[in-house]
């Protein structure tokens, strides 16, 4: 089977499309020429495009692919990690979005630096750095027989596929590697060059993130997200209709044990329960829309407070419909196959190849929807990949150029600006190279990459809810979490290769090797039921789901002793907006002198917020409205919850531009 005509239309309208937006932007409003416009769409956003942005940079190729091989091997017990997004999306709107915004920040990380220090903030940014460029998601390829039958190419260059049975525990270039696997998908159902296809799709993406801008990614990413529902609606239809309808699927898995109930094992080494979804996926969705540059970035786009906040509660409703939707493809999958499994009959090596295979079998009569599919696989790389270049280019600039070069003319950091983002497009496009030529040794050890989101999570928490905290404290837990994600995942790893795959949901299958889990987060891990280990052994087989939490706690706990060990920090030493006084309503049983002792709460006078609000002033209009370095230690605006910038007219005015956002 090879691409129709229609289905070549649809998918070069989604490139054409996807660079006219871009196209548009560059030539358009301000035409790109401040970095004001350039990294935040002149925050200018309304809620709707950050909301979809926020979606699509979540519901990545991984997403899509991942989710409904889970549900069709281990079950809906995925499902309920729609429990954790409740929190997790209303804790960033509540402490996350308001400290971020009404401090005025470019970059997530010069908070860092207002909380604590330079050599904080630069750490941060490193981390970041290397966590999107080291964490992946892994190609996939057709058995030879499954190429026979539907028509495609039988062999492919071995140069062009990861020969590796355990790939989803891989991880090798993020970039690249998203880039990769949908080029690779493309190349096995139409027979298009593989390169070609890389060379193409990348640097499409290249171009519209390079020459529009911020706004030009939110705005492909909101039209990437209605191709993205387009795509996995259709297959959900066709498939639900050739098995009988909805009710048909829902009895055919409950009949094979693929409904799962409620499983309250407090245990955390089991990989999936109903506490390590709904808590340990908190954490996960924390690390991702709470303190990551690529989401951050976006609420920053926002034209007010108020509208970055309210494109939190429309992104919920959202990602609970992408969620679904993978888990309602997962179980039409099951139901559609039953007993002819394509594991068993050797059409596919692995679960991670099953959702290829299965759009292929039910649309392969269906001109143009084959075609929408594979749209809905390159929309979400692309917004990923988009997402990636913008966030990378917005931290280096910020965090490690500007700081270096305040002389730097606002023309020649847009400039600057725009040459990154192409740079990283580069980048990716040779990562894309290594991606098909790694070998699995090397992807083992790039995998705690995927790890990091903890680690920043935790240093962050540290500094907005712990006021004692000082710098020698934050920096050494960052440094211990990191350390704690590497053993972790080299241990789990190691440990891993000798645990034998067991059947789970009372349905036995064969020993199919591993699958690409959908946390589309920080991590991809593999999906063993874990044997009763002891030891460092039973340690490394900690949930997945438990490793931001982990490694965080990991962090605030050592920040903490660190702190105190070196002397807490004082009072007059702390800007009173970069903390949120949490303490105090959780110690509400002590005496007020003690709440206040330990919240450490700093109040400030009227003349100090008026000097704070001027010297705000002085900062946006030297910095497009990220307070330059030499000016941070200076800033010590009222504390949180103290000023609103809502009724303030003094920092309302401040902070009020007008324009619009998307792992």
């Amino acid at each position: 089977m090879y691409f129709s005509t229609l289905d070549y239309v649809i998918f070069a309208l989604l490139l054409v499309l996807s660079s006219g937006i871009g196209l548009f932007y560059a030539f358009t409003g301000g035409r790109q020429r401040t970095t004001q416009e350039f990294l935040l769409a002149d925050r200018s956003m309304s809620c709707l495009p950050v909301a979809l942005s926020l979606l699509a940079t979540f519901q990545s190729a991984v997403a899509i692919l991942g989710v409904p091989a889970e549900i069709y091997t281990y079950g809906t017990q995925y499902w309920f990690l729609g429990i954790s997004y409740i929190l997790g999306l209303l804790i960033p709107a509540h402490i996350f979005i308001p400290i971020f915004y009404r401090l005025r920040l470019t970059s997530t990380y010069q908070y860092l630096e207002l909380r604590f220090n330079k050599t904080a903030r630069i750490l941060g940014t490193i981390t970041f750095i290397f966590q999107m460029i080291g964490h992946t998601n892994p190609p996939f390829q057709l058995s030879d027989q499954a190429k026979e039958r539907f028509g495609f190419r039988k062999h492919l260059d071995s140069a062009e596929l990861l020969q590796s049975d355990r790939f989803d525990e891989y991880q090798v270039i993020y970039t690249g590697v998203v880039l990769y696997a949908p080029a690779l998908a493309l190349n096995a159902v139409t027979g298009l060059d593989l390169w070609g296809s890389v060379l193409a799709i990348g640097l499409v993406c290249t171009v519209y993130t390079a020459l529009g801008g911020l706004k030009a990614v939110i705005w492909t990413d909101v039209f990437q997200t209605v191709v993205m529902f387009a795509g996995q609606l259709a297959v959900i239809v066709v498939g639900a209709l050739r098995v009988g309808g909805m009710g048909q699927v829902w009895r055919i898995a409950q009949e094979g044990g693929r409904i799962s109930g409620f499983d309250f094992n407090p245990d955390p080494f089991e990989r999936h329960t109903f506490w390590t979804l709904s808590f340990g996926g908190i954490f996960v969705m924390l690390a991702l829309y709470g303190v990551n540059q690529a989401q951050v970035q976006r609420y920053l786009s926002a034209r007010t407070e108020r509208e970055a906040i309210i494109s939190c509660y429309v992104v919920f409703p959202c990602q609970q419909i992408v969620l679904a939707l993978g888990c309602l493809m997962g179980l039409v999958m099951y139901a559609y196959y039953q007993e002819d499994n394509p594991l068993v009959n050797g059409y596919v090596k692995t679960t991670d190849q099953m959702v290829l295979y299965f759009v292929m079998d039910i649309l392969k009569d269906l001109p143009g929807l084959p075609g929408l599919f594979v749209a809905c696989l390159f929309s979400g790389a692309l917004s990923t990949i988009s997402s990636a270049f913008n966030s990378l280019a917005t931290v280096t600039m910020e965090d490690l150029i500007k700081p270096y070069f305040t002389a730097m003319t606002e023309s020649r950091a847009t400039l600057l600006s725009k040459g990154l983002a192409l740079a990283y497009g580069i980048i990716c496009l040779a990562m894309a190279y290594i991606a098909s030529q790694m070998g699995s040794v090397l992807q083992a050890a790039l995998s705690i990459f995927g790890m990091v989101g903890g680690p920043l999570l935790g240093i962050f928490c540290l500094g907005i809810f712990f006021p004692w905290a000082n710098s020698t404290g934050a920096i050494t837990g960052l440094l211990t979490g990191l350390v704690m994600a590497f053993w972790i995942g080299i241990g789990s790893f190691v440990s891993r290769s000798s645990i034998p795959l067991l059947p789970v949901n009372g349905t036995a299958f064969p020993d199919v090797g591993n699958m690409t889990t959908a946390a589309m987060t920080t991590l991809l891990t593999s999906a063993t039921t874990k044997a009763r280990t002891t030891g460092l052994k039973r340690f490394y087989s900690l949930s997945y789901m438990w490793y931001s939490a982990h490694n965080s706690a990991t962090v605030v706990i050592v920040g903490l002793i660190v702190s105190f060990i070196t002397g807490p920090m004082k009072p007059k030493d702390v800007n009173p907006r970069t903390i949120f006084p949490v303490l105090r309503s959780l110690l509400f049983f002590l005496p007020k002198r003690y709440r206040d002792k330990l919240c450490f709460r700093v109040p400030l006078d009227k003349r100090d917020d008026e000097r704070c609000t001027h010297q705000y002033m002085m900062a946006q209009k030297n910095c497009n409205g990220g307070p330059m370095t030499g000016d941070m230690e200076n800033i010590a605006p009222a504390p949180l919850g103290e000023v609103d910038p809502e009724s303030s007219p003094q920092i309302h005015r401040n902070i009020h531009v007008v324009h619009e956002t998307s792992l």
